[in-house]
């Protein structure tokens, strides 16, 4: 199989003829800078730039090189866009490894941090020394008046939503069309990876990101019918932008990705009636309209224990979950196998990245994902990724481990 057959095949619940992997084929299954450095030379590769495309997460831009040492099957379309020097300009990382980040997003040293400002001069997040990330300190609606009209406003004083990612900013109008197309079908044309268009549509962590974790669930609680309408121009917004991405690259890529956090380590971060309430009828309409415009399969980023509302999200149209966190309550991978196996496909899962691979032995990581494929792979609706990121302090001789026994167990 060519690996956009074989993870085809695993989203289709058909067996492949070994584990697809993904690593680096959206935000949220790459690698820290800072460990990406430490890999390249463990694996005794050629020094290249290290590229920072994700400043917030600090995820690095993993190369062709890698990607074929571990027979990676994945690749997302951002990376068809930005590998020109002219996008790429100078930084440092927490630990002083020199890297690049790209030329529309310039952190600035305020004092004892690295701060990050939206187009209006407004300070929206903040890594102070000691950190490995930086995290959000603006939020748009917090403290009122919110303008449901204006969220592209909104969106560009939040951190999540206010710093694009290659491609980046585009220009608009007919030239940024042809570019955006042009791009997206020579990468299609030039790799046989299953390739993922990252959309977002988060509809949860849009309200956070805007409100704040506790001012949202405040207005979820006390003000359902303003959460509703507030929700409804949400929608809105993402139907549109469906509609534009989809016409312009639909039939270029495999996989869309969405993404809403959805849990927390002890399970759902709302409840299964909160989430039919608000979310699954909204969730429905945007994937319902994903598949009339284009032949993708649905993915959502999901993070924490998320098992109450699984039979929800398979009924609004989910065809994938990632990142399948393993170590949540109600995410034990044989259950989730099991219960739901037929129906969706686990994307992750195979590795624990919060104690087995960063604290492990080689010899512990390589049995502890031999375990997680024996449980996830067979009958297919499995692709291979550790849960979420790869971290900064994971030794490589771990990473290297678990892409050999995913190897081995093909």
């Amino acid at each position: 199989m060519t690996s956009r057959e074989r993870v085809l095949a695993a989203l289709n619940h058909k067996t492949p003829d070994r584990v697809p992997i993904d690593f680096s084929g959206h935000r949220s299954s790459g690698i820290h800078a800072i460990a990406y450095g430490r890999l390249r030379k463990h694996l005794g590769l050629p020094e290249r730039p290290l590229r920072v495309y994700d400043v917030i997460q600090q995820m690095a831009v993993v190369d062709e090189d890698v990607l074929n040492f571990f027979d990676v099957d994945t690749i997302e379309l951002g990376r068809a866009f930005a590998s020109e020097d002219r996008y790429w300009h100078d930084w440092v990382l927490p630990d002083g490894t020199p890297c690049q980040v790209p030329v529309w997003i310039t952190p600035e040293r305020d004092g004892p941090r690295w701060i990050l400002r939206s187009a209006s001069g407004r300070i929206l997040a903040q890594m102070p020394d000691g950190a490995l990330y930086f995290e959000q300190t603006h939020y748009p609606f917090l403290d009122g008046p919110e303008n449901f009209d204006g969220l592209p406003e909104a969106f560009a004083e939040a951190m999540w939503t206010a710093y694009a990612s290659p491609p980046g900013p585009i220009a608009d109008g007919p030239e940024g069309t042809r570019v955006f197309i042009e791009g997206a079908k020579a990468l299609r044309a030039n790799t046989d990876r299953a390739i993922l268009g990252l959309f977002g549509g988060n509809l949860l962590e849009i309200g956070q990101f805007l409100y704040r974790n506790d001012g949202f669930f405040m207005l979820l609680a006390g003000e359902p019918e303003r959460a509703h309408d507030f929700l409804d121009h949400v929608v809105e917004h993402h139907l549109r932008n469906i509609e534009s991405f989809l016409g312009k690259v639909g039939k270029y890529i495999d996989v869309i990705v969405f993404g809403d956090d959805l849990g927390m380590q002890t399970g759902p971060q709302i409840s299964p009636a909160m989430y039919r309430e608000f979310f699954k009828p909204r969730h429905a309409r945007m994937w319902k309209r994903v598949k009339e415009l284009a032949d993708v399969k649905v993915m959502l980023h999901c993070c924490g224990g998320v098992r109450e509302l699984l039979p929800d999200l398979i009924e609004a149209g989910l065809d994938a979950i990632n990142p399948v966190q393993i170590t949540c309550r109600g995410m034990e991978a044989t259950g989730l196998k099991r219960d739901f196996g037929s129906r969706l496909t686990f994307w992750g899962g195979g590795c624990d990245t919060r104690e087995i691979l960063s604290r492990g032995t080689p010899e512990q990581v390589r049995k502890h994902v031999r375990d997680q494929i024996a449980s996830l792979h067979h009958n297919g609706g499995f692709v291979f990724q550790q849960v979420h990121n790869i971290l900064a302090d994971v030794p490589p001789a771990n990473i290297v481990a678990m892409f050999e026994a995913v190897r081995a167990a093909g």
